[in-house]
Parts: C-alpha cells; structure tokens; sequence
C-alpha cells in the first residue's frame, strides 16, 4: 500500500501543472529553498486530500465539494495575481534575494492553492479505488497510503527544487526574463481555464 501511495504521489506531483511552473519559477528566482519549501506545502495539501479520500471522510469532503465553487474562485485570482507578479518581476537571480526569501509564505501560499481545489479529492477517489488502494482497506493499510502519497509528492519536489536549483547559477538575466514571461502566462492561463471550469 505504501509503494503504490508512493507511486501515485510522485506521478501526480510530477503533472505539469500551475503548482509545477510556480514552484520551477520560485526555485529559479530565489533559490531551492523557496522551491523546496513551496513543494512541501503542496505535498501537505495532497497528503490532507488523500487523507480524506483513504478514510472516507465524507463529512470533510461534502463540506469542501459543497463549497467548491468560491474556494476555486479564490485560487484562481491568486492565480491571476501570481501570474500578473511574476511577469511584471525583474529577473534578479542572486544571493541577495534568496537570504530575503520568505519559506513560510511560500509553503503557506501554495498550500492554500492546492487546498482550493476541492475537486481533487473526487480524482482522489476514484484514482484510489481504480488502483485498489483503499477498497477494503483497514485504517492501518489508509495510513499507509496516504503516507506514501504525502512522500511520494514530497520527493517529486525535492528533486524539482534541487535540479532548478543548480540550473539556477546558470541563468542569465535574459533567460530569467524569459522564464518569468512564460511562467506567467502559463500561470495565467491555468487560471483562466479553471475560471472557465467554474462558470461553463
């Protein structure tokens, strides 16, 4: 149970996604700890999904899918603000600026993003029972589970933070200018599709 939670974390960290392009462009412009400690937040909020999910915790899950709608909304304008920042930031990849880097905020921030996106715990679901992953399964084997996704997640964004991390030194300002711009409008755009998952 734990190698297949684990699996399924990494495999699902490692989707390209709005949190995949955050966490590159953090790590290349402030370092691997501001990559690192941005992964670690979105491997808590896959850990605390798949922790509803493995438990069958529908009272949490009811909550949060009837309340779907404005918590989705809420992600995707901080989306929309995370896009517009990152390509209006002026491409200044050194020391200084990873010192003055704050981990919390960046756990925090894409905690909360990934958290905003209730749904997830559906494909949760049904990814698990496709899998076998907790059909019949005791709160021990659950347990398991959901720790192998928290570490599988985990590692996808150690070696995420730490490959960015040594491209890093590497970077020119032209290519870290590059780099914010399609950051930015990838951000922006994944914003603008869960927009229009909301209202369509």
């Amino acid at each position: 149970m734990f190698v297949k939670g684990l699996v399924f974390g990494f495999i699902l960290a490692a989707t390209v996604g709005p949190m995949w392009v955050l966490c590159f462009r953090r790590t290349m412009a402030s370092g691997a700890l501001a990559g690192l400690a941005s992964g670690m937040g979105i491997a808590v909020a896959d850990g605390l999904y798949g922790t509803v999910a493995a438990f069958g915790l529908t009272a949490v899950s009811g909550f949060l899918l009837a309340h779907s709608f404005r918590l989705g909304l809420v992600g995707a304008v901080f989306l929309v603000y995370l896009g517009v920042k990152t390509l209006a930031a002026r491409p200044e990849i050194g020391a200084v600026e990873e010192k003055a880097v704050n981990l919390p905020a960046a756990f925090l921030s894409t905690l909360g993003l990934t958290l905003t996106n209730p749904p997830t715990i559906l494909a949760f679901a049904a990814i698990f029972a496709g899998l076998g992953l907790a059909s019949n399964a005791d709160s021990g084997a659950a347990a398991w589970i959901v720790l192998g996704v928290f570490f599988g997640s985990a590692a996808w964004w150690v070696i995420l933070a730490l490959a960015a991390g040594k491209l890093r030194g590497k970077v020119g300002p032209g290519l870290a200018r590059g780099i914010n711009v399609v950051s930015g409008v990838s951000i922006l755009g994944f914003a603008g599709w869960q927009i229009y998952a909301l209202f369509r």
